[in-house]
């Protein structure tokens, strides 16, 4: 049975994926894929999705439902700040469907996961956007989020992330 979060909208519910929601998972996923430009790199599928999701604990998921539609989700998870000596919530993706944009439902998703992150005793949260990606950048800012623009992000992946694990012993 869904776990349903209220919000200042009646018509838009916020609930916690569940294990048979792995198929929608992946649904959101390549529809943020396709937004983004990148369809190409979603390797995902239901069955990793699963796994990572809901056997390891890896990430958390919530889905905005208009009318009982699921129009929104979120996927976030813990990472910790040495700095403030607290856990940081960090949102991996949050994504609106098109048809569903302009309602507020993009605030109210990220309302959602800031909630969750001060009930947890996050010290912050954080994400990453795509710097083409200027209407989100400005909503970021509304929401009162300040880029960090003296930070540079890096990525192992392919050979390169097992190449270096292989440096160890």
């Amino acid at each position: 049975m869904a776990n349903y979060l209220e919000t200042k909208d009646p018509s838009f519910k916020i609930r916690f994926a569940e294990k048979e929601d792995a198929p929608l998972i992946l649904n959101f996923i390549k529809a943020l894929a396709v937004y983004e430009k990148m369809e190409d790199e979603v390797v995902a599928t239901e069955e990793i999705l699963y796994d990572s999701i809901f056997v390891k604990n890896q990430a958390e998921v919530v889905f905005g439902e208009q009318n009982g539609q699921a129009v929104a989700f979120a996927v976030y998870f813990h990472s910790f700040s040495t700095f403030q000596g607290k856990a940081c919530m960090y949102l991996e993706d949050v994504f609106v469907l098109p048809e569903a944009r302009g309602n507020g439902y993009g605030k109210l998703m990220l309302a959602c996961i800031a909630k969750i992150a001060t009930d947890r005793g996050c010290g912050r949260m954080d994400w990453c956007c795509l710097d083409w990606n200027t209407s989100s950048i400005a909503f970021y800012k509304r929401m009162g989020a300040i880029p960090m623009d003296e930070w540079t992000i890096y990525r192992l992946t392919g050979d390169a992330l097992p190449a270096l694990a292989g440096e160890l012993a």
